[in-house]
């Protein structure tokens, strides 16, 4: 296969999600150093994105997790990374690529990215599957109403040293675009 042209764009993207990955295995091997911690969004659209039912239907699309204090058995392979998170005081262990993350952020480091999710063609089949297991899903199962959907993602960002652990009870709320150059 001869390429026709150069695609920086995407190249810049995998280095990036690179620098993701990196954080997460030094996590993985250290825990978090010092008052570091991360939030990370992800489409829980996306096809190898394994969380349980109760979470998806709060997060139909996406969803945004925190990595601090309570969270175990981290582990970080070359296409995604595993993690059991506490919700409502239940563990719940979640698998998510590193494809589906449309953002990244250290507060602490004041540090974020943003990234594109690439949506992959389905055949008539596997939309038609979807759609008869979703079917069967909302028939099986209760109602939940969640918040209103975004369309991009956000993170919060403290505001102060970072030095401090305790939450910032003023804590701005800033689409990562704004961060982008145009």
């Amino acid at each position: 296969m001869t390429v026709t042209s150069l695609s920086y764009e995407r190249m810049v993207e995998d280095a990036l999600r690179g620098v993701l990955r990196q954080a997460l295995r030094l996590t993985e091997r250290q825990g978090l150093p010092g008052s570091h911690h991360f939030y990370i969004t992800f489409d829980t659209t996306h096809r190898d994105v394994r969380i349980p039912e109760a979470l998806r239907a709060l997060h139909p699309n996406e969803m945004t997790i925190v990595l601090q204090h309570q969270f175990w058995d981290l582990k970080v392979e070359e296409e995604k990374f595993s993690i059991t998170l506490s919700f409502s005081g239940v563990s719940h262990h979640l698998v998510v690529p590193f494809a589906a993350v449309t953002a990244f952020a250290d507060p602490h480091a004041k540090f974020g990215l943003q990234f594109h999710v690439e949506f992959e063609e389905k055949s008539a089949a596997d939309e038609d599957a979807e759609v008869e297991e979703a079917e069967e899903r909302a028939a099986t199962q209760p109602q939940v109403k969640s918040g209103k959907d975004r369309k991009t993602p956000h993170v919060v960002v403290q505001q102060g040293d970072g030095e401090d652990d305790a939450p910032a009870n003023d804590g701005k709320v800033v689409t990562l675009d704004a961060f982008r150059k145009k």
